[in-house]
């Protein structure tokens, strides 16, 4: 089973970024989390560049998002909503429709976090995401639950995460028995 993290945030050292290694970390053995990178590469989007020959970086993720059997976004919160690059990126989605029936997490983490969430998850309904029941959190606080490092420090958020990427392939597990090896 292959599951695409996506990051919202550029930063180097991105509590979001640390949540989604924690997930990988928690996931199961036969489960192979990738790192999509490119966020900070894609175009700004406009309609009139999204013909047939896209962008190579634009390519470069809707190949990805293809061959992906889930997708875990997780997300800052920047101004009650998601940040720009987060949303360009689902904006040269719009059309394309890699979202369509994909099994979907959203993790949202900041200070409150709720604003970014509600706001990603109505984009990714829009677009048609599967949001997995059981497969969304936020993480208020989140730099309270990280040590320097990345590291979760939090039982109850590890316990959360836990449930997050059981779910998210549990949902996997169901709509396509095949991608299941236990």
């Amino acid at each position: 089973m292959h599951i695409l993290a996506i990051s919202g945030s550029l930063r180097t050292a991105s509590a979001n970024t640390s949540l989604l290694r924690a997930v990988a970390r928690l996931a199961p053995t036969d489960v192979v989390v990738t790192f999509y990178d490119g966020l900070d590469d894609l175009p700004h989007f406009s309609p009139e560049r999204d013909v047939a020959n896209a962008p190579s970086s634009v390519s470069k993720l809707r190949a990805q998002l293809r061959d992906a059997d889930a997708v875990l976004i997780c997300t800052p919160e920047y101004a009650h909503g998601i940040p720009g690059v987060l949303k360009n990126m689902l904006d040269w989605i719009v059309s394309s429709g890699e979202f369509v029936g994909k099994p979907t997490c959203v993790i949202s983490a900041a200070t409150d976090g709720s604003y970014a969430h509600a706001s990603l998850t109505e984009t990714l309904f829009m677009l048609s995401a599967h949001i997995v029941e059981g497969a969304s959190l936020v993480v208020s606080f989140v730099r309270t639950k990280i040590d320097a490092e990345g590291h979760i420090t939090d039982a109850q958020t590890t316990v959360a995460l836990q449930t997050v990427i059981s779910a998210l392939v549990g949902a996997v597990q169901l709509n396509h028995p095949a991608t299941s090896h236990g």
